[in-house]
């Protein structure tokens, strides 16, 4: 029985590679989302360890206020000088130097822009001399106020030479410096991890970096010769108390590692939820392959049965040539992953400013889940065509048709269960009703509710097939690849299937996407009352902002009602993490927000007092005149007291505090702008006035409403082309699995081909039969995509009624399109089954058993 299999193998083997290519594909996607998150973790370990190789034990300021990795970097409050003498004064210690070092100082380039920073920190920092690790190349080090080095990456991007006069942006507006030297590291790298620097004298970085004269922000220390890092650590930390963080270098280096790691890991999610997308859709295809595979040899299996082979044998052989093909996809998935993941990781090192990647390797997890993956979907997906073949009588041995129609009752309850289930979950999922297993729920509903509808899909095919055919029915050829598509409906609706769950995913993510856009933006124009917007793209953790100076200057401008300047920190309030902000103008909450006073007063805020939105109000149970602690960025605990409550669609801040505490926020500087402009002003005059304040600040640029409010909501056009890309594996897929049966198809059909030729059906009009059958099977597999995409994206849209997304938009140019690139997928899917069955010898093919 394992000969006979074997060389059934054999015998099948090209029909067998484009299901293996569905693996391969999927494979690579899981196996190359793993080597890349490995390649590129071991390179930030890497870059961490360089950058504290030569830090014996560093002595920072406790963060007030925690900041996760995607939400951008703990700011480190500074300390008195006096504390760098108290370290210097422990036992153990060589000696101790006073660094100033916090992320946000951008470098304004050879062509009047900001060089920005796509994840690399722009660290700004007091120059405290050379090292092993840090040498000059060109010039000195900054000796003047107005002098700054910066790293060769820096000066590569922003095109600047020594000698130079250049614009810096920090805590302060933009200065001028002269750029006096360039650096790089040893190893000749010139940066570490992509990282931009900029170097002042200690003064300069102290007061444009920290805000406070004569003040640290770290310390770094050198440990005495015999004297070990962590006993050292140990020593500093009780000398100083509980309000530093004590690390080895070693420690630093893991603990940044870590946070790195932590925004990887949810990376590699995102990459390995379309990797199952694309294995589903792979599932399909395999499934359908063995199915055909099954019938075509139903003789040869029955003959078996005839000669004595058991039922389990055939279950074993089937599932044998399911497992060779699996362990050969897998090791080909396997290999394209390594290829994939490199490239990619190539990629990313390019930009983010030319990282040096660590060496491509290929870790445990990228080699398990590609054998695992690829056997389990293709053991999975042949079990039912093994069981159908195990069912084989011999007797069908002797019969010329042995595989007749079957009643589509079983499966078409079978798919309406499966699709409750789905409906049931999502509707648990999308209420709230799913406890803390929101999101799982919701996959778990889509996955069923696909397979439900793949199901069903059989029960559909013939008489939508038949109508979608009947378009092509006006020839000889068209009628017979309607009939065609529609003879064998189990094998149509798979395959159809397969591009149902592409489709699906894009319309569905498309009409959220749009719903949101439209809702968003109409609410933005109903409640924004401001002519003019002053904002920036953000390219990093951090926000563009510029000087509140400008605001005065434009509320002093003629047609000029109001000027507002928008502040934002995460802060602890009430010891939770809060999104907070601050204006210059209280007023702005109800001229321009069309805030409503729900209680108290919220047309002034007083320097200790606080306003709060109507839901945070309602979820934590203040109300006017609670006293609540609020601890800032920088700092001390503030107790502030609650003297108004607002309900607004678009002002969505939990809580409002006055503009004099911005001072304490990590950006102590407006990061938008809201103009209102006096009745009859146009905005066209006013906004070139203010696009010359804002000289000086060239993150920033001023638009009238519109053009922002378009400016904001092309963000979600920009996420659904990065999702229509990664689900574009999937449709690649689908068009695999229409080839894949349409060869099958053709080899099924060898004698009847021969036939329609004998009697007179030309090579071109026998492709062109095979080609109404795939654009006929494409149409109808993305008109289900559709039809379901539309209902997942309406349901989601309808569970998000109360969060503002009020509008359903349904992409009708989208759809066209989409429809409009199946019949285009059926073109292309037919173009080699269409070849080989026109090539099909006519006597040769009508004696072909």
């Amino acid at each position: 029985m394992l000969r006979a299999t074997l060389k059934s193998l054999l015998a099948r083997k090209v029909r067998l590679i484009l299901s293996g290519l569905a693996v391969v594909l999927g494979v690579m996607f899981v196996s190359g989302a793993f080597v890349l998150t490995d390649t590129l973790s071991r390179t930030f370990d890497q870059v961490f360890a360089d950058a504290y190789a030569e830090v014996d034990v560093n002595v920072a300021g406790k963060p007030k206020v925690t900041v996760s990795e995607a939400e951008g970097s703990a700011v480190a409050p500074p300390f008195a000088a006096s504390t760098v003498e108290q370290v210097r004064a422990v036992p153990g210690v060589a000696d101790a130097v006073g660094v100033v070092s916090a992320d946000g100082a951008r470098l304004i380039g050879s062509n009047g822009k900001v060089v920005t920073s796509f994840g690399p920190p722009q660290l700004g920092q007091n120059w405290v001399g050379e090292s092993d690790l840090l040498r000059l190349r060109q010039g000195h080090e900054p000796r003047a106020d107005d002098e700054i080095v910066v790293n060769a990456a820096l000066a590569e991007a922003a095109k600047v030479k020594v000698g130079d006069r250049v614009g810096v942006l920090t805590l302060a507006p933009k200065r001028e410096f002269t750029l006096v030297g360039i650096f790089g590291y040893s190893g000749g790298r010139d940066s570490i991890g992509g990282s931009h620097e900029v170097y002042f004298t200690t003064p300069v970085a102290q007061e444009l970096m920290l805000g406070e004269a004569g003040t640290f922000n770290s310390v770094t220390v050198t440990a005495a010769d015999g004297v070990a890092d962590t006993a050292l650590r140990d020593e500093v930390a009780a000398a100083l108390g509980d309000d530093f963080v004590v690390r080895t270098g070693a420690e630093l280096g893991e603990e940044m590692s870590a946070a790195f790691d932590e925004g990887l890991t949810f990376f590699n999610r995102i990459l390995l939820g379309f990797a199952a997308v694309a294995l589903l859709v792979g599932t399909f295809l395999i499934l359908n392959t063995f199915s055909i595979i099954v019938a075509q040899r139903t003789r040869e299996l029955a003959l078996m049965r005839a000669i004595g082979a058991s039922g389990r044998q055939i279950i074993g052989s089937v599932v044998l040539e399911a497992v060779a093909v699996g362990l050969l996809a897998s090791v080909f998935g396997l290999a394209a992953g390594i290829g994939v993941g490199a490239l990619l990781a190539y990629l990313f090192g390019t930009f983010a400013g030319g990282l040096e990647l660590a060496g491509v390797g290929v870790p445990p997890s990228a080699v398990i889940s590609a054998f695992a993956v690829g056997l389990l979907i293709t053991v999975v997906a042949a079990l039912l065509p093994a069981l159908r073949a195990a069912r084989i009588p011999p007797i069908a041995a002797m019969q010329d048709v042995a595989t007749p129609d079957r009643p589509l009752t079983k499966i078409t309850i079978g798919g309406a269960a499966v699709t409750a289930v789905g409906a049931v979950l999502l509707a648990l999922g999308l209420t709230g009703n799913a406890g803390g297993s929101t999101l799982p729920v919701i996959l778990g509903g889509v996955l069923f509710t696909f397979i439900g509808v793949a199901l069903l899909t059989p029960l559909l095919s013939r008489p939508v097939v038949s109508l979608l055919g009947a378009v092509f029915s006006w020839s000889v050829p068209g009628k017979l690849g309607r009939l065609n598509s529609g003879r064998n409906p189990r094998r149509t609706a798979i395959t159809a299937a397969a591009l149902m769950v592409g489709i699906a995913l894009v319309t569905g993510v498309t009409v959220i996407l749009d719903s949101a856009k439209s809702s968003l933006s109409a609410m933005a124009r109903d409640n924004v009352t401001a002519e003019l917007v002053i904002a920036g793209a953000q390219s990093g953790p951090r926000s563009p902002s510029f000087d509140r100076e400008v605001l005065t200057q434009t509320a002093a401008l003629p047609g000029v009602r109001l000027a507002d300047g928008e502040y934002g920190d995460l802060a602890l309030v009430d010891g939770e993490r809060t999104w907070v902000a601050a204006s210059t103008e209280p007023a702005a909450l109800r001229q321009i927000f069309n805030a409503e006073q729900v209680a108290g007063d919220i047309s002034q805020l007083g320097p200790d007092q606080m306003l709060v939105r109507k839901e945070s109000a309602e979820s934590r149970g203040w109300s006017v005149g609670s006293t609540v602690p609020v601890q800032l960025t920088r700092g001390e605990e503030r107790t502030f007291t609650v003297s108004g409550i607002y309900a607004s669609e678009v002002y969505t801040n939990p809580v409002a505090l006055p503009q004099s505490v911005a001072s304490d926020f990590a950006i102590p500087h407006p990061i938008q702008g809201f103009i209102q402009l006096e009745p009859g002003t146009r905005s066209a005059d006013v906004l070139p006035r203010v696009e010359a304040l804002l000289a000086d600040s060239p993150e920033v640029s001023v638009a009238d409403r519109d053009a922002f409010i378009d400016q904001q909501a092309s963000q979600f056009d920009t996420l659904l082309t990065m999702i229509q890309i990664l689900l574009a594996l999937a449709i690649v897929i689908a068009v695999l699995g229409i080839v894949n049966t349409l060869a099958l198809s053709v080899l099924e059909r060898t004698r009847e081909l021969g036939l329609l030729r004998a009697i007179g059906l030309r090579r071109g009009q026998t492709m062109q039969m095979i080609t109404v059958e795939a654009v006929v099977i494409s149409v109808f597999g993305a008109l289900l995509g559709v039809a379901v995409g539309l209902g997942l994206g309406a349901a989601v849209v309808r569970a998000l009624r109360d969060d503002g997304i009020t509008d359903l938009v349904l992409p009708w140019s989208q759809m066209g399109i989409f429809l409009g690139l199946a019949a285009f997928i059926g073109v292309v899917a037919a173009a080699l089954p269409a070849i080989r069955a026109a090539r099909i010898n006519v006597l040769g093919a009508i004696a072909h058993d």
